[in-house]
């Protein structure tokens, strides 16, 4: 199966990216290598190509009505500026994918879910079809993170815009008499935005930033780094940390669920399973020894097997080994139990800690 390009990748390969298969996309998986990069985003400033996430612009008059039944989040609390993170759900509960949905005027939405479950959503919000809402898959945009303490006065160099922006907010802004969504939002902890730009102008747009930035100490960053960065933040990744078998209560998602707010898909669901009790949750584990987690592995306490990690890395920033896992049953664990993780046929002691596991720069 051929892999689908960025329109960045030339911009890339003149950087010395190594390029890597992730969700079907050509993407840079390093520059000059993961540590460098974490710690450039944690100190001063990187910037990401994340033309792999999906887009779906959601238009019309009935596009707020449309969403508030298929996401699970209150989406009526999020004025024309505004960004709200959501999930979507199978009738089941499970995590179909979470997503982070942009409203940009009054009328119309920018929906950006993870690459591997773009058309899923995209078939989601298709399924039925309205008069008043139109859904357009946007294959023509790029998405440029610019991230880290000095990323917010490098961008006001070029979108004085932004200084305008709280977090979670965005507006469209003009680069080279072209429209561009600027949001500050991200998935590394850091202060920063999101450019959601033409495919056309990302070129310029990606080397004018690294121009710019030169004074900053900017750094190219590939998928590497951004993933070190949103564990150390506790930030749950698809596909390891959550999933279509695992409910929005499981996963410690429950603030992204108004279940007061009316039917959407999976609610029922999940009234069911609060009733019922959650049978295990997703926990933050930070070691206590030199053992690096990784995915997949046993945890235990008391000698017997109560879950598993779901992700696990070594922290650059507090040089230890986390990782995040399930554990049952839920009631037994709370913030400062002790478990064991097996790593390599070795148990080390860990602790559950409320993430997030670094503080992150201020990001107002």
């Amino acid at each position: 199966m051929d892999l689908v390009r960025t329109p960045l990748e030339e911009e890339h390969r003149g950087l010395g990216a190594k390029m890597g298969a992730f969700a079907g996309w050509a993407m840079p998986i390093e520059y000059q290598g993961t540590l460098a990069e974490h710690r450039a985003v944690r100190e001063a400033v990187g910037i990401f190509d994340l033309t792999h996430l999906g887009k779906v612009d959601v238009a019309g008059a009935g596009a707020l009505g449309w969403l508030q039944t298929v996401l699970t989040n209150d989406l009526s609390k999020v004025g024309v500026g505004q960004a709200q993170y959501n999930l979507v759900l199978n009738e089941s509960g499970g995590i179909i994918d979470d997503l982070i949905a942009y409203r940009v005027t009054e009328d119309r939405w920018l929906v950006v879910p993870n690459a591997a479950n773009a058309a899923k959503v995209l078939a989601v919000l298709q399924e039925e079809e309205r008069q008043d809402v139109v859904v357009t898959h946007r294959p023509d945009l790029t998405t440029i993170a610019v991230q880290g303490p000095r990323a917010l006065e490098l961008v006001a160099g070029m979108f004085p815009e932004v200084r305008e922006l709280a977090y979670m907010e965005c507006r469209e802004v003009s680069y080279r008499d072209v429209l561009v969504l600027l949001a500050r939002s991200g998935y590394t902890g850091e202060p920063g935005v999101e450019l959601f730009a033409p495919e056309g102008i990302a070129p310029a747009l990606w080397r004018e930033v690294l121009a710019r930035g030169e004074t900053h100490g900017i750094v190219p960053c590939g998928l590497g780094a951004r993933d070190t960065l949103r564990l150390e933040m506790g930030y749950p990744l698809h596909g390891n940390d959550i999933s279509e078998e695992r409910t929005p209560l499981e996963a410690a998602l429950s603030w992204s669920v108004a279940l007061d707010k009316g039917p959407f898909r999976g609610r029922e669901a999940l009234l069911r399973q609060k009733e019922e009790g959650i049978p295990s949750r997703l926990w933050a584990l930070r070691m206590r020894d030199r053992l690096i987690p990784r995915a997949h592995y046993p945890v235990f306490a008391d000698g017997e097997q109560v879950g598993e990690t779901t992700s696990g890395t070594f922290s650059p920033t507090l040089r230890v080994g986390i990782a995040m896992a399930y554990l049952s049953p839920r009631e037994r664990f709370s913030v400062g139990s002790t478990v064991e993780v097996e790593v390599r046929g070795r148990r080390g002691e860990a602790e559950i800690v409320k993430p997030p596991f670094v503080a992150s720069s201020p990001k107002t």
